[in-house]
């Protein structure tokens, strides 16, 4: 179901992004349009559209005519309605989703068209036009961005919403016909080339944002499932998830049923993994609750429903600890030594959970997230409701699991522990030089804009070295370690990480130039609309982005560069290093649903895993990996 809250993040999602979509839009045309006044590199654009109205025919006029009726208005809104109509009203199910990505893809394209047209006023070629000239100007072809927002839509429902081998001609066919339209509106004098170039990157950008908000991790409602399907553990709706919890009393086990492993003394309880190990807990039967609250992130009110829920389900000894600059988990430490709670509520964001995790990891103290920070990102991940009321209800009423976490070091920086990610260079400048203010009022879209002052940050030389292996000599603006890989509104930046896998996924960031750019940010962002993760490591999207994993990986760079935790500002430094800390902790998680798939194979139990086999810090680095009874895994 989807909450209230979810529905406003996700329409804030696509205001932000389609704003961000309109200043880039019009950013470009107003650049290229100085670029074609004073005679600089795009001036061919009209000798190439001059060499085509001189060499026109009756075929070719014919021809070109045919192409331009499918994307006028008439056209486009009548095929629209039609499709949309058609994913309502058709059985086997209706498909809102799918619905509304094709419509609000094509309306979403026409607005930017229409407001980008305003801004930017070029003129049209000034060569015999075939048409008559609308009243918005050349820049960006509104016919070419109108035809690929609506039958590149189509082509992304066939590819991911469909199955079988004719899906991928029907995809080629719909993805023909915008190039075929932009060569049509040349032909007719209506477009520049660089007009076109602008109309399909303005189709593509609606495409991505439109898809990152209603197909992103929504499954198929479709055709029914084949044996063996299973949800995607990172795209996964939460509830979708194939995770383990114990049976209630009472329950009778399945044959060969395994009894969930029990935490001994401060030795990390074994099993327990999100989708798929050994795990337990049923509901919590009560007992002493330790909440750390972040005082701005959980306000009073926020703060008296998490009391009463906690009430609710037998916690009647509760002690709220909250946060400060200098304690971002207060006196839990303090608490934990003193004799434990049987359960840990971290009410913030990433920086709370962190902090909360690096005290009670190791032990077998279940910790519940309650995600009402900036990021969110580890609750994202693992599959929580965004309402924080409601993730909280659904960890108690769920399973315990037992996660993986890092923990990094390096110059100037002590053994840390992290959930999420840690980095250096661009992504921790971003993080750094983001407003408060801006963060409090508009939420993660406060880091995008911090990003753009850091664009032309220059590449940096370092060395990578995986599981004490060769050096390896690259070039980067930015090196992210990744536990887990989902970002904000599904992106997935790390689309191997797990927190599950026993591994962490390093991503080198090096886009050169604006193509870079443009390929580093289509991958990205497309990577929600695929079904399936890269496969092996390696350089994608043309070498701006590339892919390592290992247990333990050290990248030094050749100087020192802003770094962060967990979206926590780090001092600037020459080195980080990380490595694995196989189910250090032990989280709560939603109750998956009554039937549920079988797990996918990489999180099925089979045989023991040597309780030795991660690689920690060295010696000389003095971190404190936590003791843990041998984990059973399918690597």
């Amino acid at each position: 179901m989807t909450t209230d809250s979810g529905g406003a993040a996700r329409r804030k999602r696509l205001l932000w992004l389609v704003a961000v979509q309109t200043v880039v839009m019009a950013a470009l045309g107003l650049l290229i349009t100085r670029v074609v006044a004073t005679g600089g590199l795009l001036a061919p654009d009209d000798a190439f559209v001059r060499v085509l109205a001189a060499h026109r025919g009756p075929l070719a006029d014919r021809m070109s005519g045919w192409l331009s009726v499918l994307a006028d208005t008439p056209a486009v809104v009548g095929v629209t309605l039609l499709c949309v109509f058609g994913l309502l009203l058709l059985p086997p199910a209706r498909r809102w989703s799918e619905a509304l990505f094709l419509g609000g893809s094509v309306a979403v394209q026409s607005a930017v068209f229409l407001l980008v047209s305003t801004l930017v006023g070029r003129p049209r070629p000034d060569v015999p036009r075939l048409d008559g000239a609308p009243p918005t100007s050349s820049f960006p072809s509104g016919h070419v961005g109108a035809s690929l927002a609506l039958y590149g839509g189509l082509a992304v429902l066939a590819l991911t919403r469909t199955r079988g081998r004719w899906r991928y001609l029907a995809a080629g066919i719909l993805l023909l016909v915008p190039p075929a339209v932009g060569l049509s509106r040349m032909y007719r004098g209506m477009h520049h080339p660089s007009d076109v170039v602008a109309g399909l990157l303005n189709g593509t950008l609606t495409l991505l944002v439109i898809g990152s908000v209603f197909l992103a991790g929504r499954r198929d409602p479709g055709p029914a499932a084949e044996p063996g399907d299973v949800p995607d553990p990172v795209t996964a709706e939460p509830g979708d998830l194939p995770g383990p919890v114990t049976a209630e009393p009472g329950d009778v086990p399945g044959p060969g049923a395994a009894e969930p492993a029990r935490p001994t003394g401060t030795a990390a309880a074994a099993g327990g993994r999100p989708g798929g190990g050994r795990a337990g807990g049923g509901r919590p039967g009560g007992g002493r609750a330790v909440v750390v609250r972040h005082p701005h992130a959980c306000p009073d009110e926020l703060a008296a429903r998490v009391r009463a829920a906690l009430l609710r389900h037998g916690f009647t000894d509760q002690r709220w600890i909250s946060t400060a600059p200098n304690r971002p988990c207060g006196d839990l430490a303090e608490e934990h030594a003193a004799g434990g709670p049987d359960l840990v509520v971290a009410c913030g964001g990433d920086g709370t959970v962190r902090a909360c995790a690096e005290v009670v990891a190791g032990s077998g103290v279940p910790l519940v997230l309650v995600p009402c920070g900036t990021g969110n990102l580890l609750a994202r991940n693992l599959g929580l409701p965004p309402d924080p009321e409601e993730a909280l209800e659904a960890a108690l009423d769920g399973g315990y699991s037992d996660i993986d976490t890092g923990r990094a070091w390096g110059d100037g920086l002590t053994p840390t522990l992290f959930t999420v990610m840690a980095g250096a260079g661009f992504d921790a400048l971003m993080i750094r030089d983001a407003s408060p203010a801006l963060k409090a009022r508009l939420g993660w879209p406060a880091y995008a804009l911090a990003a753009t002052r850091h664009l032309t940050e220059p590449r940096v030389r370092l060395t990578i070295r995986l599981d004490g292996g060769r050096r390896i000599r690259r070039r980067a603006r930015m090196a992210v370690i990744g536990n887990v890989g989902t970002l904000q509104a599904g992106l997935r930046l790390l689309p191997r990480a797990r927190p599950d896998s026993g591994h962490l996924e390093l991503v080198l960031f090096d886009p050169q130039g604006p193509a870079g750019w443009l390929a580093a940010a289509a991958h990205i962002a497309g990577r929600p609309l695929r079904r399936t993760p890269a496969a092996t490591d390696g350089p994608v999207a043309g070498g701006a982005l590339e892919y390592f994993t290992a247990t333990r990986i050290d990248v030094r760079f050749a100087r020192p560069r802003a770094r962060e935790l967990d979206g926590e500002t780090l001092p600037d430094g020459a080195r980080l290093t990380a490595a694995v800390e196989p189910a250090a902790l032990r989280v709560r998680l939603p109750r998956p649903p009554a039937a549920t798939p079988p797990p996918p194979a990489f999180l099925r139990t089979t045989a023991p895993r040597r309780a030795g086999a991660a690689t920690g810090p060295p010696a000389d680095a003095r971190a404190p990996v936590p003791l843990r009874a041998p984990r059973t895994a399918d690597r």
